[in-house]
Formats: structure tokens, sequence, C-alpha cells
């Protein structure tokens, strides 16, 4: 497996991409909101990826989250599946280029039955082959795999063993319940989805888009695990509906609102005690953004 050329000190990641493009005033279509960035403001794609670069990361994100054939189906986009990867991947590498940096890039691997639905995962031989297209598109230009917001033990191995067949460094990262226990959203313990990766070379366990204080509960039972990369990225939502649907109807259902106690500041508060307790890799998710990231580089770099 290639390694990765990081810095000897905790691991700063990028903030969410969604919010940001809706704060900058690009509409969204719902549940292919990535490719709709895409399709719609480039230029605001990559400058965000520039943003996050200023602000102090040492990896971001391909805005590839939301890039799903059957959701691009829907719009009538499917046709467009190739072609939104490779975009996504180029806007991430213009914004390198354009830092004069040597930020790495993450491929996201996003779940392909909607966000934080344990319920509709599916089955893992399933899964594999569609996970599998959509690494092979990102493997030439990114310098790992990050399957995220992993809802259970088997969604996150199904990415998992498509991303290792790549070659590409893998990371992971699961999203977690909302009673902030530390669990998955699938009930399941986080010390157990590790265990469910022990034979596959994944080199980073996270856990991301979720409560920040979900995250400190997880960690010590990753950090148990001894994975060279751990670590974890909040969002900033109210409690997330067992139900939600991005692109649902219900009163619940769509965009969410964003919880008032989690400005840059007080989001560092979360971040300063992962950090104390052994995380080597933070970051920002939904809901976070280059003021985040910022205030966690002043925070790793005087410590």
């Amino acid at each position: 497996m290639n390694n990765l050329n990081l810095p000897d000190r905790p691991i700063l990641l990028d903030g969410g991409m969604g919010r940001e493009l809706r704060l900058r005033g690009v509409d969204l279509l719902t549940a292919i909101w990535s490719a709709a960035g895409l399709i719609k403001a480039p230029d605001i794609v990559r400058q965000i990826h520039q943003d996050y670069i200023t602000a102090g990361a040492d990896i971001i994100t391909t805005n590839t989250y939301g890039i799903i054939r059957s959701n691009l189906a829907i719009e009538g986009l499917e046709d467009r599946f190739d072609e939104l990867n490779v975009l996504a991947c180029a806007l991430a590498r213009q914004a390198r280029q354009k830092s004069e940096t040597s930020v790495l890039i993450a491929g996201s691997l996003p779940p392909l039955a909607g966000s934080y639905r344990p319920d509709l995962v599916g089955e893992i031989e399933d899964l594999v082959p569609l996970y599998l297209e959509q690494a092979e598109l990102l493997a030439p230009y990114v310098d790992l795999i990050l399957c995220e917001t992993m809802s259970s033990a088997a969604e996150g191995r199904a990415a998992a063993l498509a991303a290792c067949q790549t070659g590409k460094p893998v990371w992971v990262a699961w999203t977690l319940h909302e009673d902030r226990s530390g669990k998955l959203r699938s009930g399941e313990a986080i010390r157990l989805a590790a265990e469910f990766l022990s034979d596959l070379p994944v080199s980073g366990m996270l856990v991301n888009c979720c409560a920040p204080e979900g995250i400190t509960n997880a960690l010590p039972q990753l950090i148990a695990t001894g994975v060279k990369y751990i670590g974890g990225y909040a969002n900033t939502f109210q409690a997330i509906p067992e139900d939600w649907r991005l692109e649902g109807d219900k009163q619940t259902d769509g965009f969410l609102d964003l919880r008032s106690d989690l400005d840059p500041a007080s989001y560092a508060t979360y971040v300063a005690r992962w950090l104390q307790n052994g995380a080597k890799v933070v970051g920002g998710c939904c809901g976070t953004g280059p003021a985040h990231i910022e205030k966690m580089y002043d925070l790793i770099t005087r410590t």
C-alpha cells in the first residue's frame, strides 16, 4: 500500500462542502447536491477547496459525496456519472496546484442509499461492485480513499472492500447514533465495526457527521485498535431523525437546522479534547466552514 506524506503532528482535514455551497449562494438540488455544485458552480467548489487549504487543511476531500448513480438517474443525469466524479477530482487538484502546497486529496466514497440510514444499506455483495466503480474513477487522481458516513459495520466493510482494491491508502469513517453514546447509527459498537475490517489494509479509522459529543465517547474504542490514523470530524446539525431523507417529503426531511453552540471556537473545544485523548486526525463535516478549520489549525500548531 502507498504511504501518505503527512506531517508529524495531528492531521487536519477540511470542513463541509454542501452547506458551504449554499452559504455562497449555490442553489442545490437535494439528493444530488454534489452534482449540482459541480454543474452549476465549479469555480465555487474549487474556491471552497482553496479556502480550506488556506485555513490550514492537510487533506481536502473531493466533492463526490452525492455522486451516486441511483440519485443521478432521478434527475436524468446518470450518463454523467463518470464525468462528474472526474470533474470533482480535477477541481480539487486545481485548488492544490493554485495553492502551491503539498496538501493531499481524499476521494470520498459515500453511502449509496441515503445518509444515516442503516436500515437501507443492503447486502455487502450488492454494494461492492457499485463502490468499486466509483473508487476506480477516483483512484488515479487522489492520494487516499475515504469511505465516509458509514452507518453500519456492513456498509463500512462494503466500501472498504472496494476501496482497498485500488491500491490506495484507505480510511473508513462511521457516523454515530444521536444518543451520543458512541455507537453506530445501526446500534453496533464502534469496536465491532473496526474488528469487521481487521483483515483489510485500512490505515485510518474515523467517526464523522454526527454530534461531537458522540465522537468524544467513541474515540477510546478506536484508539484501542492501534490503527495509525484515528480521529473524528463532527457535523453541527441538530439531532437527525432516524427516518430522515434529504430528498424526502416529510416535515422532518430536507435540509437540517444547525446548532447554535458550535461556532468555530466552541467546536474547537471538542477537538482539543479529542487531541488530548489521542486523536491523530481531526476536521469538520457538514455545517463547518473555513473558519472552523482555521481555529483547529491554530489549536494544532499551538500544542
